[in-house]
């Protein structure tokens, strides 16, 4: 259960990589598509990118996060019930930021760095996870 907690929770920090790649990917294209004649108005759908971005958002990494929270409670990770905990509070704030951005475009700001907060903690919380690391002072045995 420990290798499964740590895989989901680099899952989730992937998941936020390829997060900040879609929305890259987005508005890149978005502009190109401009500078193309495009015109983007209140009928624009978005492009792949944005499709990706809310599709790894708002589906992707909130199941992770809740799997994550499941197996903490029997993955036996020193504090891995805490970590999957905050872990799924970041996710949750992440989409409540996600929609309050569409209003205050400003919050965006903070949607992109609760982004960063939950790829650390998520990292952090695959950390506790890992095998253990021989302990200073102990013979180690060949």
């Amino acid at each position: 259960m420990k290798s499964t907690y740590r895989a989901l929770a680099n899952l989730i920090a992937l998941g936020v990589l390829i997060q900040v790649m879609a929305i890259g990917l987005a508005w890149f294209t978005a502009l190109k598509d401009v500078d193309d004649g495009l015109v983007i108005d209140k009928n624009y759908d978005g492009n792949f990118g944005h499709q990706l971005h809310g599709i790894v958002g708002s589906m992707v990494i909130p199941l992770l996060a809740i799997l994550l929270l499941i197996v903490s409670f029997f993955a036996r990770v020193d504090a891995g019930i805490k970590w999957a905990l905050i872990v799924f509070g970041l996710v949750a704030l992440q989409i409540a930021l996600a929609f309050v951005s569409f209003s205050v475009p400003v919050i965006g700001a903070l949607h992109a760095a609760n982004a960063v907060a939950l790829a650390g903690v998520a990292g952090i919380a695959a950390r506790r996870a890992a095998p253990s690391q021989q302990k200073v002072g102990t013979e180690a045995t060949i």
